[in-house]
């Protein structure tokens, strides 16, 4: 089947398509059923980074609403496109997982404004790498890209098993891997598993929302919930840029840097699928510079996202699959998705009510995402050839990162700046697998160059 036959076949397959504009109620419609594929996706990673920082729930609401009001502005661009940044097509944008280990790590060394320094410098390296991407993917091959998400996963599993257990607050009193603790996690887990196997489509997508709801109606009457926390559920959440400061760490940043180098790539094969069931071309000049303005704006909107107290914005994939369950590819359902965020994200009821989910529950329905991120690696990986080069490069790469992530204690004596840089597995074995992947690609080269000359000769 030929490249313009698949896209006439997506394109005979919608409803609406890019340019089409809905009905108002088909357009909410379907908007309301993206919101709920991404809503746990965008609202997860503030949680879990604030666990993580032992944050108090004023400021754990607060960076709720703002990862919801920058996931808003930052979806109105990509699908508005603003002059060269933006893709133009219907996708939305929240913070990957790829991200929440080495930002956790940032806020542990230096606090929230390291963090946003590093999320505000780090968006630097995908707009420069949106200009360059044909040679930027030469570097950053598959390979790299799957060592690296597989260490993303592996890496964040040891997060979601500490949520499991009750967090660090449970490690604090004593309370930490309880049978209250380990089955509320385990009642989320299960109820993530039975409605995913779901033959419903809908109660398949809406797994994760049910196995939370579920997870925090029964720890509320577990007596695990104090709604007495929150002194008022009114008001309205006023964007303040810049509330908790902002400093730069070098470790932190390249920490970030290297993330979003392998977001860019990620970000490059969602336009592609997104385009393809869109109808769109997905080769040419046309499509080039709607994959580069794409990448562009998941840089920029990560800097806007840093400037709101908010962490990085990237495409969704999850979202491709809805426009082909919907049939609804326009990308003017997008500004409804986007004026969603927005007014959920101005409302600090929402943050305020997310941030009391008792550690087990997200726990429970984090550790499966985290897992299926390291799943995700590991598909990429196997997608290569694995000849000794690969082999190599995964074994060097998987052994240094896994080796700080197992045992932090072996830099200890390091000059802090460099022990800054390698505290992150991330980190380490990203940079490793790139350097890696290079060296022992120049040592074949010369091997197969010095064959051929001997050959000729």
């Amino acid at each position: 089947m030929t490249q313009s036959t698949k896209t006439e076949l997506f394109t005979s397959e919608l409803i609406y398509k890019l340019e089409d504009r809905p009905p108002l109620r088909d357009a909410i419609f379907a908007a309301f059923q993206h919101l709920l594929a991404i809503f746990v996706a965008i609202i997860t990673p503030p949680l879990i980074i604030a666990s993580a920082l032992k944050l108090d729930l004023e400021t754990t609401g607060y960076l709720i609403s703002m990862s919801l009001l920058a996931s808003g502005i930052s979806t109105f661009i990509q699908c508005k496109k603003v002059g060269p940044i933006g893709c133009g097509l219907l996708c939305i944008q929240g913070t990957s997982f790829s991200f929440i280990s080495p930002i956790i790590g940032a806020g542990l060394n230096g606090g929230l404004a390291a963090i946003f320094g590093a999320v505000i410098s780090g968006s630097f390296v995908e707009m420069f790498i949106s200009r360059v991407l044909r040679y930027t993917r030469q570097i950053i091959t598959p390979l790299v890209s799957g060592i690296v998400v597989c260490l993303i996963g592996l890496s964040l599993i040891k997060v979601g098993v500490i949520a499991c257990g009750g967090g660090f607050g449970a490690k604090a009193d004593g309370t930490f891997a309880s049978v209250e603790n380990i089955s509320l996690a385990a009642l989320v887990i299960v109820t993530i598993l039975f409605f995913n196997r779901s033959s419903n489509r809908y109660l398949r997508m809406s797994s994760i929302v049910l196995g939370l709801i579920i997870g925090f109606v029964v720890a509320y009457f577990m007596g695990r919930v104090d709604f007495s926390q929150i002194d008022s559920f009114g008001g309205i959440n006023v964007p303040h840029p810049f509330k908790y400061g902002i400093t730069f760490d070098p470790g932190a940043i390249i920490g970030l840097g290297i993330v979003y180098m392998i977001t860019a790539i990620e970000a490059y094969g969602d336009i592609t699928a997104n385009s393809l069931i869109s109808g769109q071309k997905i080769e040419g000049s046309d499509f080039q510079k709607r994959s580069s303005g794409g990448i562009l704006a998941d840089g920029f909107n990560s800097m806007i996202a840093g400037c709101l107290n908010s962490f990085p914005n990237s495409i969704f994939a999850q979202n491709n699959g809805m426009i082909q369950l919907t049939g609804v590819a326009s990308r003017y359902v997008g500004f409804f998705i986007a004026g969603f965020l927005v007014v959920l994200g101005l409302f600090p009821a929402v943050g305020k009510v997310f941030s009391l989910i008792p550690d087990p529950v997200l726990g429970g329905a984090t550790l499966l995402m985290f897992g299926t991120v390291a799943a995700a690696g590991v598909r990429i990986i196997a997608s290569q050839e694995m000849n000794r080069k690969a082999i190599l490069v995964m074994a060097v790469s998987f052994s240094f990162g896994l080796a700080v992530e197992f045992e932090p204690d072996i830099l200890n004596f390091l000059p802090d700046n460099i022990k800054s840089l390698f505290t992150s597995g991330i980190t380490t074995g990203g940079l490793v697998a790139i350097i890696s992947n290079f060296m022992i690609r120049i040592k074949d080269d010369d091997k197969n160059t010095k064959g051929n000359k001997e050959t000729q000769a």
